[in-house]
């Protein structure tokens, strides 16, 4: 059970705060939620205390297992299937599983192709959708700023689009 003010993890929604615990009353139905505020943007949601492990809702990770979050993003392979639908397909369940380093590797992915060849607009908005559940985390974690962090990332695709062209 999470207390106000623990950091979370929502798999699709990246890291936030418990702001508050509350019963909500639907139809005649009570149940007790978590309010968590969202690092990135200003979305709050109601989190069914009860369904927390089903969702996937986790502890935020530390700052030194951010520091390994940052260097697998900087050494994790490549991989660039041609077809598109299938790379979609396999980002949405990296994304989906709510583990930092799959989702880590899909957003590398997607920026090494948004830079190298461009994205559809499906695996644009995957993109956007993995830079708001790590870079939200690794925020939270204490290592660095949004900017930061943004920062990193975006150097080190620009050094392997680079190496890969000359």
């Amino acid at each position: 059970m999470y207390s106000i003010g623990d950091k979370v993890v929502h798999p699709m929604h990246g890291a936030g705060i418990v702001e508050e615990i509350k019963e909500i009353d639907l139809v005649g139905t009570k149940r007790s939620y978590y309010a968590v505020r969202f690092a990135m943007g200003s979305m709050i949601t109601n989190i069914p205390i009860d369904s927390c492990e089903n969702i996937g809702i986790r502890d935020v990770i530390s700052k030194q297992e951010a520091k390994k979050v940052l260097e697998y993003f900087r050494d994790a392979e490549i991989e660039d299937d041609k077809n598109w639908n299938k790379r979609q397909r396999e980002n949405m369940v990296k994304i989906k599983s709510g583990d930092i380093y799959m989702v880590t590797g899909a957003l590398k992915e997607l920026m090494h192709r948004e830079k190298v060849k461009g994205l559809s607009t499906s695996e644009r908005k995957t993109l956007g959708s993995a830079k708001q559940i790590v870079v939200s985390e690794l925020v939270m974690s204490g290592i660095a700023g949004q900017g930061d962090i943004e920062n990193i990332m975006s150097d080190t695709i620009e050094e392997i689009a680079e190496r890969q062209a000359g």
